[in-house]
């Protein structure tokens, strides 16, 4: 698998930034798996490409490389402090009175567990566990034929935690289309039969300082995947 011209949304001497296709990872150890970090080393010709901020495999959307260690260690401290600014789309169920809900904010404290790879929602006072926030707006809703409706949510995030979104999403009785690790099985049900394969999900823009010129770059593109199509377009 190889990156085409129309994943690359801008380039310079310092950063490279592209559209991640669901289901390809930012980076990976496994041998013969294609992920973005060796797709990028090919398109470039290059032995130095820096992860500054990943997706889940299934989630598609823009992401930022460094090609030099300077501009890495810049945009490593934005991400960290939150000078890095991204914002997402999801496709999520919901029951017909929550669709009357146009905004919200969630606040949980989510634990992760290594093991299996996932994390959950707990009690403030458990061990390791580590506040998580966003908030959300309603931007439309289509009704399903089965119970509920299906809807365009989008999504800012105010800390950033492993699968956050995703757990705390379907923590409030609002899970995305297609997760198979948060979903219930009937949702997991509902989302094959919609042939939907990646979690619907999208960072579908970025903002952040240039880490040479200081320069404002802002970033935004349409989500592809099967679970948004009946939305687009999704930035008009």
């Amino acid at each position: 698998m190889r990156l085409s011209k129309e994943d690359i949304l801008y380039e310079d001497q310092e950063i490279i930034v592209c559209h991640k296709t669901a289901g390809i990872a930012t980076q990976t150890a496994r041998l013969g798996e294609p992920d973005m970090v060796s797709m990028l080393k090919n398109y470039l010709k290059t032995d130095y490409i820096a992860v500054v901020h990943r997706l889940d495999q299934p989630v598609e959307g823009i992401l930022v490389f460094a090609k030099t260690k300077k501009a890495a260690a810049n945009l490593s401290s934005q991400n960290a402090g939150q000078t890095m600014n991204k914002q997402y789309y999801a496709a999520v169920w919901m029951p017909e009175e929550e669709a009357e809900t146009q905004k919200g904010v969630l606040v949980d404290y989510l634990l992760k567990d290594g093991k299996t790879n996932t994390s959950k929602v707990v009690n403030a006072q458990t061990p390791e566990a580590k506040r998580a926030e966003l908030s959300y707006e309603i931007v439309k809703t289509q009704k399903l034929e089965t119970d509920g409706k299906k809807a365009l949510v989008r999504i800012a995030l105010k800390t950033g935690r492993h699968h956050q979104i995703r757990v705390q999403m379907a923590n409030a009785g609002m899970p995305l289309m297609g997760d198979a690790k948060y979903a219930s099985e009937e949702f997991k049900a509902f989302s094959r039969e919609q042939r939907i394969k990646n979690v619907a999900l999208c960072a579908y823009r970025l903002e952040f300082l240039h880490p040479m010129t200081g320069k404002r770059m802002e970033f935004q593109a349409e989500p592809m995947g099967e679970a948004f199509r009946s939305f687009l377009p999704v930035n008009s």
